[in-house]
């Protein structure tokens, strides 16, 4: 344990690097919405607004039917950063995969936002942000882990430094992605329990507020 914090603390300087780059991936996302045509915007409203009226009417699938849709979907990033840091040729998609959550998140707001003004702030506080406080820390961390620990190998592999010993580090990098996993099941189940009941309360105050 006392080994993992300090595998953490040395990687200080890379979780920044991911942080600032999955921040201009959500102002890249959220610059997307405001490039779009009017056809494409009203296409857009059109899907949102069905959208919340399906959600008002009918509800979401029942927590047990989505939890482990949600889980899996969100252990494949976590999963994908671990096997693109296990090979050299892995270090640009971990940064692509940041920059594109990046996107996704900035963009889902921003269509939100454009559509719905403070209202679709107020749905994407209840709908994007809570589960995505502690989901977007564990790929940055994730990430950050899969970047050192591929930099290792490129150093072992690529420029010959064989002395550097990868099998405690990789023990290291594997048992980090597997707590992070545990994390990802958890708030998996506040996204499929908790985030759709806040969503039905929000969801009223969305219908006919297109702007």
């Amino acid at each position: 344990m006392r080994s993992l914090r300090l595998m953490i603390k040395e990687q200080t300087p890379l979780y920044i690097f991911v942080a600032v780059l999955f921040l201009v991936g959500v102002v890249f996302g959220a610059l997307i919405v405001s490039a779009l045509t009017l056809d494409q915007q009203q296409e857009l409203g059109d899907y949102l607004g069905n959208f919340f009226v399906t959600v008002d009417q009918q509800g979401l699938p029942a927590a047990p039917d989505s939890y482990w849709g949600i889980a899996a979907l969100n252990l494949k990033w976590v999963g994908l950063i671990w096997i693109l840091g296990l090979s050299v040729i892995g270090l640009p998609g971990i940064l692509i995969l940041d920059f594109l959550k990046g996107v996704l998140i900035g963009f889902t707001v921003g269509c939100l936002v454009s559509e719905y003004s403070w209202h679709g702030m107020l749905f994407a506080l209840v709908s994007v942000a809570p589960h995505n406080l502690v989901l977007i820390p564990v790929l940055l961390v994730s990430s950050a882990a899969a970047i050192a620990f591929s930099l290792l190998m490129i150093r072992s592999r690529v420029l010959g430094q064989r002395r550097t010993p990868v099998t405690r580090p990789f023990a290291m990098y594997t048992l980090l992605s597997l707590g992070m996993a545990v994390l990802v099941l958890g708030i998996s189940g506040f996204e499929a329990w908790v985030t759709p009941e806040m969503m039905r309360w929000v969801t009223p105050m969305l219908i006919g507020q297109s702007v």
